[in-house]
């Protein structure tokens, strides 16, 4: 073949020969495919961090709710767990038996009444200590703080003790703060005959020692809200609680939603605060549904009864969590 055929059956582009581009071998397609790996790897990696947590939340939170649903449809009493005998499967008669059952649902209605004075009291207390922090010098601040953090690592039984020292009978310090005003005798008066002073009572235990972390979370998230725009609010002619109502509270509405929320969650699993404060031997006019779920279980000795309130207790709550997730899934659509 000439040269002159040579040239005529190459390609040409602008009077030279087309070169066809590289191909990726060799080392460039080894880097490629290491990279790819990389990928695969770091998309894998948190799920791989996060698997040991996932075993112990299984193992701790999991295996305890299946098996006290287990129990529920049973009915397991003392002498199963003697004599090792396998419960006999009653089906849902322990659920029909507490639904059923006119006690239940005065514990109910009781306990209820309890979460919302708790949580009403606790979130307006803990928001108010809040915007007070704000408005206070650092060492007044600060010694706030310090204060509420010592009332929050109290231990349960101290608090208890000082708060059943306050209102005793005999000794206790309220009475004779009262017997001191004019006209007025609390002499050996018994603050728990009445159920609704001796719940009261109970109550200002719980909101005392939630105040603490309410407040300081509260506080928290006011120290994120932009200054401009509360003066840009004054500037446009809102007053101090338009200020707070449309500027400064939808910023701090994720953190307020938060803590209303587990306060409402830790308030309606009070046991220990009845327990203490009625000397481990609480009337039936104290009981709340965590209390009545151990009294049944372990002073009835009817432990399927006790692990069925406790699973209805567990989907009242759950109705609570279904709530948060939609009041953060609708703030994270406005932002």
């Amino acid at each position: 073949m000439s040269a002159a055929d040579t040239h005529a059956t190459e390609p040409v582009t602008g009077g030279r020969p087309q070169i066809p581009p590289p191909r990726s071998t060799g080392p460039v397609a080894t880097t490629a495919g290491r990279a790819a790996g990389r990928n695969r790897q770091s998309r894998s990696l948190p799920y791989l961090l996060i698997t040991p947590a996932l075993l112990i939340m299984i193992g701790v939170l999991g295996y305890p709710l299946v098996d006290t649903i287990v129990l529920s449809f049973q009915d397991e009493r003392r002498n199963n767990l003697w004599n090792g005998v396998a419960a006999p499967w009653v089906g849902f008669d322990q659920y029909s038996s507490i639904l059923g059952d006119s006690e239940f649902w005065a514990v109910v209605l009781r306990t209820v009444v309890f979460v919302v004075v708790c949580v009403v009291a606790t979130m307006s207390l803990g928001l108010l200590i809040a915007l007070l922090m704000q408005r206070v010098s650092n060492w007044v601040r600060v010694t706030m703080s310090s204060v509420m953090i010592a009332v929050w690592a109290m231990p349960l039984l101290v608090a208890t003790s000082v708060f059943k020292f306050m209102f005793d009978s005999d000794y206790g310090l309220v009475n004779q703060l009262l017997t001191r005003l004019p006209g007025v005798d609390y002499t050996r008066h018994n603050w728990f005959l009445n159920p609704t002073t001796g719940m009261a009572i109970i109550a200002a235990l719980v909101v005392w020692g939630a105040i603490p972390f309410i407040a300081i979370s509260l506080h928290a998230a006011l120290t994120q809200v932009p200054k401009e725009l509360e003066e840009a609010a004054r500037i446009d002619g809102a007053k101090g609680f338009g200020i707070f109502r449309y500027v400064t509270f939808p910023i701090i509405k994720p953190v307020f939603v938060m803590t209303s929320t587990l306060s409402v969650i830790w308030d309606f699993g009070v046991l220990g605060q009845i327990l203490l404060m009625r000397g481990g031997q609480p009337e039936q006019d104290y009981q709340t549904l965590g209390l009545y779920a151990y009294t049944q279980a372990f002073i009835s000795n009817s432990f399927s009864r006790g692990a069925a309130i406790s699973v209805v207790s567990v989907l009242l709550l759950s109705g609570v969590a279904v709530y948060y997730l939609r009041q953060l899934l609708k703030i994270g659509e406005v932002e």
